[in-house]
């Protein structure tokens, strides 16, 4: 008997996480905020938008094996204490670290790190986590 294999069919491209219905890249090159937008746009996706608990978990797993600060889709550079995630919808759900966002020094920018989200000036250079929505097959 031969088999001939002309795909092997995956929820999210090689290099991606895979969770629910969504594919996560988690970038380990430092960029500022709108650079990691930039960069996530170009692999067709965005920086992260957290809309559950679930999502939020999985993430924090993440998080707690890699210790980095991470740049998440979340910002109010367009209107101070009006957090919006990059697709426009106002923040509803949220994990921030006790105290924030306290906005010291114009912190307009959100990350991620162990325990919850902090407000960060958007100029520094993290990593970030990049989402798409998964598909019922990818190519290797």
């Amino acid at each position: 008997m031969n088999i001939t294999l002309t795909a092997l069919c995956y929820p999210c491209p090689r290099g991606w996480e895979h969770f629910e219905e969504s594919c996560y890249f988690f970038s380990r090159s430092q960029k500022t905020w709108e650079a990691s937008v930039a960069a996530c746009q170009n692999l067709k996706a965005q920086l992260v938008i957290i809309n559950s608990e679930a999502e939020e978990r999985f993430l924090q797993a993440w998080e707690v094996r890699n210790k980095k600060r991470t740049w998440i889709g979340l910002s109010d550079q367009h209107h101070e204490g009006s957090w919006h995630w990059v697709d426009g919808t106002p923040l509803q759900l949220s994990f921030w670290n006790e105290g924030e966002p306290n906005n010291i020094s114009e912190e307009d920018c959100a990350e991620y790190f162990v325990d919850g989200w902090n407000d960060s000036l958007c100029h520094l250079e993290k990593a970030c986590i990049c989402e798409k929505a998964s598909s019922p097959c990818q190519p290797l």
